[in-house]
């Protein structure tokens, strides 16, 4: 009840209950100016009312005399308490929001300031940049200024040694024509000298030539006269004596015999030395002992003397079902050289790297014999002496004791239809030669032919083939046995020796070999072995001799393109350049290797169908690759 004592107005809830006072308005004026009176009521000063405080005190008294008049002023005094702690709160309140307002515009002018900073820094940076820019221009002016200086310097130091060298020219020149013109003077000198010499020495010189003369023919006449009375008298001699013409006869006879004896006799015992152990000039590989290897190697010439067999598909991948073909072949001829039968001859066809001359190697070794390694493209070279050295080849053979694999790599070469192809007569004798020494089975020798070609074989040839075995392109896994096989042997075992360079980064090694085995699609096994030694020449050559699978791919990726260039080559597709520059994956190189397939099969189908009839076409032909 503050606001009776006070003289503060009370709140209107706070009347409730208690008996309005009409305050009387003070009144003027017509009701059409109500605007006016509203508006001159604002202008004039508040008026004392006097019966308001009548009323209000008559209220009062009221309420003192009323029975709750201790009740109503405690619950106004709480309602006032309850308001000032409202209010409280609200200036509380009020502060709270004043903080706060200050902690965001403290914010904002941070933020305000970040953004400057920012603005600051972007712009430093940006005349940094310009800075560096002039900085590189005027550098580059300069390097440029210097290019040019250097050149302008470098061409006056070329004109200054080209008027030396012409200044020496001439000075030697001119030396060359005063010494030559000196030369000649003094050569005019000593021939007119020794011109007038003779002149006035004529007289002597003439006698003393006669003199010679006469003296040399008095000589020769004496030496002719006693030569002819010596032989005249022993010839006189000789022929009075019977006896010594006997014997003179006798010597001489027996002079010629024993030089022609043993003349012949020297050439018989050299062609057979050379037939056993001397090597044909058509072999150029081979495991059979000769002379010339044992003098060259000592050492490696006695261990292949005492070498165990080897299995025969050691160190070689294939299809399970090709090594099963081939594990048979070795079985059949190493029993076949031990009971000296009659051996088979083979044929090995496919693409190139796939393994046909290290298994014709690997066979001779499993069966006990030696092998003769020689190509097709040797023969046509030597021409008439063809014939002669195939012949030597075959001698050589029959004449080793453990029997001799003959392997002929690239026999295509030489071993062509002669009904079709186009050869020279010394190449029809040289293949003549060939079968007839092949015309029959034989327990001296093996022959073993490789080709990549096989359609291209003389029918003759395919006669004399009694096992045909086709090497193809390695398959998935084959490919992934022969990257951890390669791996192995080139990069892990060099590897752990201490005293190499090479070091292998930490991966996994085999999900790498199986990703590299799923990328090689159409790789031979010769390109991927070939891969592991590019690894190990890339970890040689790098800093720290580490190996990694970044080095690892890279040499794959290139393996891979040059593989699907060959191949584009090899098909003579238009555009394969362009082609494989932008396709560089398996999947080109899988479409290429189909392609070449297909053509190869089908150009053999058109050759067999188009070749003229003749005595060695009317058979039936030789199925394709």
């Amino acid at each position: 009840m503050s606001w009776i004592f006070g003289g503060k107005k009370p709140p209107p809830e706070e009347l409730a209950g208690f008996p309005q006072i009409q305050v009387p308005q003070a009144t003027g004026g017509s009701g059409g100016n109500s605007g006016d009176d509203d508006k001159n009521k604002k202008m004039q000063p508040y008026s004392f009312d006097s019966t308001a405080l009548e009323r209000a005190a008559k209220a009062a008294k009221e309420l003192e005399n009323s029975a709750h008049a201790k009740n109503a002023l405690a619950l106004i005094q709480e309602q006032e308490k309850t308001k000032a702690v409202q209010s409280q709160e609200k200036i509380k309140e009020y502060e709270v929001h004043l903080e706060q307002l200050k902690i965001d515009q403290t914010r904002a002018m941070g933020e305000e300031n970040r953004k400057t900073l920012a603005e600051q820094g972007k712009q430093k940076q940006q005349q940094s940049q310009y800075e560096d820019q002039l900085a590189r221009r005027r550098y580059d002016d300069q390097l440029a200024q210097q290019a040019r200086m250097n050149e302008d310097n470098l061409r006056k130091q070329e004109e200054s040694i080209k008027k030396q060298e012409s200044m020496r020219l001439a000075t030697m020149e001119k030396e060359a024509e005063i010494r030559h013109k000196h030369d000649m003077l003094r050569i005019e000198a000593e021939m007119r000298g020794r011109a007038k010499v003779e002149r006035e020495n004529k007289d002597i010189i003439n006698e003393q030539l006669k003199l010679k003369a006469e003296e040399k023919r008095k000589t020769t006449l004496e030496s002719i006269t006693t030569i002819g009375s010596v032989m005249g008298s022993g010839l006189t001699t000789f022929l009075n004596n019977w006896n010594m013409i006997t014997a003179a006869a006798s010597g001489i006879t027996l002079v010629v015999v024993g030089y022609y004896g043993a003349k012949h006799g020297i050439g018989l015992t050299a062609k057979s030395i050379e037939a056993r152990l001397g090597k044909p000039s058509l072999v150029r590989e081979t495991s059979r002992f000769t002379v010339s290897e044992a003098l060259k190697h000592p050492i490696k010439s006695a261990k292949m003397l005492y070498r165990p067999p080897e299995d025969a598909l050691k160190g070689i991948i294939l299809e399970p079902s090709l090594e099963a073909k081939l594990r048979d072949i070795a079985i059949s001829t190493r029993h076949t050289k031990k009971n000296k039968g009659y051996f088979r001859n083979i044929l090995m066809y496919g693409p190139p790297g796939t393994g046909k001359t290290m298994f014709a190697k690997s066979l001779a070794k499993h069966s006990g014999m030696d092998y003769a390694i020689m190509t097709g493209g040797d023969v046509a070279p030597m021409g008439k002496d063809g014939v002669t050295a195939m012949h030597k080849v075959f001698d050589w053979a029959h004449t080793s004791g453990k029997g001799v694999l003959l392997f002929v790599d690239e026999a295509d070469a030489f071993l062509r239809k002669r009904a079709t192809e186009v050869i020279s007569e010394d190449m029809r004798a040289t293949l003549n030669a060939f079968l007839y020494r092949t015309g029959e089975q034989s327990k001296k020798f093996m022959l073993v032919l490789a080709s990549n070609q096989p359609e291209q074989f003389d029918w003759a040839i395919n006669d004399r083939v009694d096992e045909m075995v086709e090497f193809e392109i390695p398959s998935y896994e084959e490919r992934e046995r022969l990257v951890r096989h390669y791996f192995q042997s080139y990069i892990l075992e060099p590897a752990t020796l201490k005293t190499g360079r090479l070091r292998v980064a930490e991966f996994d090694y085999g999900a790498k070999c199986k990703d590299i085995a799923a990328k090689t699609e159409g790789l031979s096994g010769r390109e991927i072995s070939k891969l592991g030694v590019a690894w190990q020449a890339q970890a040689y050559a790098s800093e720290d001799g580490i190996l990694t699978q970044e080095m690892m791919d890279d040499i794959v990726q290139d393996s891979i393109s040059q593989h699907a260039k060959k191949v584009a080559w090899q098909q003579g597709m238009e555009g394969s350049d362009t082609f494989y520059r932008s396709s560089k994956n398996s999947l080109a190189t899988r479409i290429l290797h189909n392609a070449l397939k297909n053509s190869k099969n089908e150009s053999s189908t058109s050759s067999h169908s188009s070749s003229p009839s003749g005595p060695e076409d009317n058979k039936p032909n030789k199925p394709s690759s």
